[in-house]
């Protein structure tokens, strides 16, 4: 456990487990950042908010294995903050839930299209398919249900399904859009 030997050596005062910490997850946070603030400098200043925020709380986390989703809740929170700044921020909505479909992440194509998305849809695609997140820790990080977070899957998908479609005509032979 890697990760849970760095987060103990960062919270015993060695700052060079922190840097390293910080440098594992800089991409990952920044992609985060991004995506919900569409604006590199303020990604960049949610990032440095969160990394500031991290080194002085890293000692309140009981629970060592959970740094990256304590860390992408620190860094949603300051997002949120800026949004909220900003007067953007994004009503949550329950939705029915719907089929789910495979979505292929790789790549700058995937990145423009989750672009395209609903807020509300965007990062939590992301957190699922780009960070690895499961749903129940998906709900912690944004504290919303886990049917929530179902729901918002799935509506992202048909949504992410149908912007795929239509930048990709080609590919639409065979495949059922839902809506």
């Amino acid at each position: 456990m890697k990760l849970k030997n760095l987060v103990k050596r960062a919270q015993a005062g060695n700052k060079e487990a922190f840097i390293t910490l910080m440098e594992e997850h800089k991409q990952a946070l920044y992609k985060i950042a991004v995506s919900m603030l569409k604006n590199d400098a303020d990604a960049a200043d949610a990032m440095q908010d969160t990394v500031l925020s991290s080194f002085e709380n890293l000692q309140g986390l009981r629970q060592p294995e959970f740094f990256k989703t304590w860390l992408t809740r620190i860094l949603i929170n300051h997002c949120n903050r800026i949004l909220k700044e900003r007067g953007k921020m994004v009503p949550i909505y329950e939705h029915p839930e719907l089929e789910e479909m495979q979505v292929d992440t790789s790549g700058r194509e995937f990145l423009g299209m989750l672009n395209q998305l609903e807020d509300q849809y965007r990062i939590v695609l992301l957190l699922y398919y780009v960070e690895g997140f499961s749903i129940k820790e998906i709900g912690s990080i944004l504290e919303m249900n886990e049917n929530t977070v179902k729901t918002r899957l799935s509506r992202g998908r048909n949504s992410f399904k149908k912007i795929y479609l239509k930048e990709n005509p080609s590919s639409a032979y065979g495949m059922e859009v839902q809506g």
